[in-house]
């Protein structure tokens, strides 16, 4: 009986359930999409390595953390030897040598372009092999069959507009070389993205390698053993120190490295569908409030006849039930319409994924069901509750909806308790003395404030909506009189409204005032330490000898300076290890070219064979200016240095630590150094700077994969990398923003139907339709105004405290986007005008007599 009582009125006011509907879907959407796109990615990644892993891999000894830079440059190598001594196991069918390689770059020398992907997948090198199990086979041409030649994956050649008998250049450590297109080959399985040439077995050891060496042995068994036993027997005869992995542990090492970066994205627009799950439940809560408020006389009969409180409570609940499950099952649909759109999305920018080949695990059901269901049911109980509390003659009496009275007495206390604790939090996090500390106090804080202001929102809807509609009877009359009037009549639910439009806004928000402080900070810092006038960089590509010596024959250039970076080990006067970043630099580095606050010592020091080290880690490790420690290079590399000078935390180079590069050359061979990372440039006085760079430019526009910048297009660069991240970020919120505006529409449509009466006397005694529309149309704006204040200020203090949270991290320098402040404010304006579109167009409609005559 209460199933049916449910059923019937869930399909009798499907009309008033609609938008809550669409929030379930669009938040279940996100979630299952989201889902079906990290199980395809990953079930496709899972399919390539498993049909292309031999049965057994012997790879180079593992290179310890402080060799991984040198690895890099020059990769680990197994000898050629090693392959027939591999091919000796018994139950060993084949033993092939491998060279594969990602340190180099394809260049098209006719559009002098990069070929390949320039982000995300990288270009691999290596040689041509014919093993059981390849990853590609040709479809055009031939195998190469000398130095000059070399084999291209289909699908890099058609997006270079590359063929066979066209030229390509590989630019190295090992210099620049020029080879001819032979052949075209096609993956056999899904092309991770990833751009592949391939080469000559001999071509690609002294090309790639610069030595007769592989990076690997692949082993195919006979079937007579299995891989494990094959393992066993191969490490065994080889003996220790070499890697050795089977198909198994190929593949589960591989999944790993790319579910790393895959499991990146999907946490993060998980948490954003959640926040939009969030803002949905509002709009579920002003739902089935209104939909309560408007059938109190029908509860109260309900309970008249019998119904017990529990009775009615469950009936509100059924109704939310079949919409969750409505909700969830359309939602976990179109997820796969949103998984598609991320899969061209991940192609677009380089990966390779068939929307053919979608995977819907039982994980999406499980998400998209519980999301959708839960979060409906919770937002739900509220109402339900007060619903059951309705007595059977106090809802008899009822002839419309029940006023709001005040907010009680706990509610002012909760609210004022959370947004107080969580407001103290914040200012802790701002002036933690660590930033994984502060980050702690930021998220907690973060919380609490949220909840606290969603506590408070009704309290504050009156004072702020009276404050906002002040003017509204003044510039509309009674238009705008009414309409300040309606946003004050139910403060819980233009608070419930305005909060789910608060919290996409807050983000986007806090998002800018962190986007524009790294901004902020980067120029002041490069303005207050930069001296050079140029900054030559190659991206994931080393910057070699070559082009350095450009650099410096290039007109106009004063000196140059150079950066190499390691990953080293210091070593205590008390004992202990410390890892840290250091970098090698030449004695102008800090004599002309950067100036950095120094906290203690002298930065000359470093030229005279000291070592540098940044404040923090002075602090941590109890290291003060004339301590001595041990350096550890790497391999067995080491190195006695006094601490010289200490850099002031928060400057440009308060993170890092520096030596000299004469100093470090002295313990490092030059084969064992890593690349230089970045040239620096200072131009000579006089010179034109503008006409410099040209110069420079031209000089470098046969080496596609540098960047040249002076000053000014280096902070252009830096903004448009958080820009980036900042478009994500808007993009990702726009889906909460979207279902806050739902919600608006929402309470509005609901509204009109719940004042019908009211609107058909209105229009009774004279109130045109114009300005009816007009009155819904303010009301409309006043809420989401209200919203967007709340939202503003609550961005404005979580942006401030993630840059004091941030402060010795690059952020120093707080600014205040003060642009998107007043567009966030005008951009609530018109939501609020959209939404109010098809209510205040309903309302204009009306028959007056029915309206009049509505029970």
């Amino acid at each position: 009986m209460l199933l049916k009582t449910s059923l019937r009125s869930f399909f009798a006011h499907k009309g008033r359930m609609a938008l809550s509907l669409i929030a379930v879907v669009l938040s279940v959407a996100f979630v299952s999409g989201t889902l079906v796109f990290s199980d395809t990615a990953t079930g496709t990644f899972d399919k390539l390595f498993a049909a292309t892993a031999s049965d057994v891999s012997v790879q180079p000894p593992k290179p310890a953390e402080d060799e991984e830079q040198q690895a890099a440059v020059k990769p680990p190598t197994v000898p050629v030897a090693l392959a027939d001594q591999v091919a000796t196991v018994p139950g060993v069918k084949k033993a092939v040598g491998q060279v594969m390689v990602g340190n180099a770059v394809l260049i098209d020398p006719a559009t002098n372009k990069l070929v390949g992907p320039t982000s995300g997948a990288p270009t691999l090198l290596g040689n041509w092999t014919d093993t059981p199990r390849n990853p590609v086979t040709i479809t055009s041409g031939h195998a190469p069959r000398g130095s000059g030649e070399l084999v291209l994956d289909a699908d890099t050649a058609k997006k270079a507009k590359l063929g066979l008998g066209d030229r390509i250049r590989i630019e190295n450590s090992g210099g620049r070389h020029d080879l001819t297109i032979v052949g075209i080959a096609t993956f056999t399985a899904t092309n991770p993205g990833a751009a592949l040439g391939f080469l000559d077995t001999p071509t690609a050891q002294q090309m790639l390698l610069g030595e007769p060496a592989y990076t690997s042995i692949e082993t195919f068994g006979d079937g007579s053993l299995g891989n494990d036993r094959l393992k066993a027997d191969t490490a065994a005869r080889i003996g220790g120190g070499y890697q050795v992995k089977t198909a198994a542990e190929q593949k589960d090492e591989n999944t790993k490295q790319v579910g790393s970066s895959l499991n990146f994205m999907k946490y993060a627009m998980l948490g954003f569908a959640f926040v939009s799950a969030i803002v949905g439940a509002f709009l579920i809560v002003n739902t089935f409030s209104m939909l309560v408020a408007q059938r109190t006389r029908e509860i109260g009969l309900l309970r008249a006849i019998g119904g017990s409180r529990r009775q009615v409570n469950r009936s509100v609940l059924v109704e939310a039930l079949i919409l969750g499950v409505l909700g969830s099952t359309l939602g976990v649909a179109a997820g796969l319409g949103v998984a598609v759109g991320l899969i061209k999305l991940m192609n677009a920018l380089g990966m390779d994924l068939k929307a053919a080949d979608l995977q819907v695990g039982p994980d999406v059901f499980a998400a998209g069901y519980a999301l959708g269901i839960v979060v409906t049911l919770v937002a739900a109980w509220f109402p339900a509750r007060r619903a059951s509390r309705i007595s059977p003659m106090a809802a008899l009496r009822d002839h419309g909806t029940p006023a709001e009275g005040r907010a009680n007495l706990v509610r002012t206390v909760l609210g004022l308790l959370l947004t107080a604790g969580g407001g103290a939090l914040l200012v802790l996090g701002a002036r933690a003395e660590k930033a994984a500390t502060g980050g702690q106090y930021l998220g907690l804080g973060v919380v609490l404030t949220l909840i606290g202001f969603v506590v408070l929102g009704p309290l504050l809807a009156s004072a702020v909506v009276r404050v906002l509609g002040a003017l509204l009877p003044a510039l509309f009359g009674p238009s705008g009189k009414l309409a300040q009037r309606n946003a004050m009549r139910n403060p819980r639910r233009t608070g419930a409204t305005a909060a789910a439009l608060m919290i996409g806004l807050a983000l986007v928000i806090a998002s800018s005032v962190f986007s524009s402080s790294a901004v902020t900070s980067a120029s002041a810092q490069i303005d207050k330490s930069v001296g050079v006038d140029y900054i030559i960089g190659g991206g994931r590509a080393e910057v070699t000898t070559e082009m350095t010596d450009i650099v410096r024959r290039t007109p106009g250039i004063d000196h140059v300076t150079v950066q190499k970076g390691f990953h080293a080990k210091v070593q205590l006067p008390d004992g202990r290890q410390a890892k840290t970043g250091l970098d090698a630099v030449p004695p102008a580095f800090f004599g002309t070219d950067f100036h950095p606050t120094v906290r203690s010592g002298a930065v000359d020091s470093i030229g005279r064979g000291s070592l540098g080290i940044g404040e923090a880690f002075a602090k941590d490790f109890g290291l003060k200016v004339g301590d001595r420690v041990t350096v550890d290079y790497g391999k067995g590399r080491t190195q006695v240095l006094p601490v010289g000078v200490v850099f002031a935390k928060g400057e440009l180079f308060g993170n890092g630590s520096f030596v000299d590069l004469d100093s470090m050359a002295k313990a490092v061979p030059a084969a064992e150094q890593p690349p230089v990372e970045a040239v620096f440039a200072k131009a000579a006085p006089g010179a034109d700077v503008a006409r410099t760079l040209t110069a420079l430019q031209d000089g470098l526009k046969e080496y596609p994969q540098l960047t040249v910048k002076d000053q000014a297009g280096y902070k252009e660069l830096v903004q448009s990398q958080v820009n980036t991240l900042l478009y994500l970020i808007y993009g990702l919120v726009a889906l909460s923003i979207t279902v806050a505006v739902l919600g608006v529409v929402n309470t509005l449509a609901l509204s009109v139907v719940e004042r019908t009466r009211e609107i058909g006397l209105l229009r009774a005694i004279g109130f045109s339709r114009r300005q009816l529309r007009r009155m819904i149309r303010l009301e409309s704006v006043v809420i989401a105004l209200f919203g967007a204040v709340l939202g503003t200020g609550l961005g404005l203090a979580w942006g401030v405290t993630v840059q004091g949270v941030l402060r010795d991290q690059g952020l120093g320098t707080l600014s205040v986007p003060t642009t998107m402040v007043a567009i966030t404010l005008v951009s609530s304006v018109l939501i609020g005008l959209f939404a109010a579109l098809v209510p205040a167009f309903r309302a204009g409609r009306m028959n007056v007599l029915a309206a009049i005559a509505t029970d």
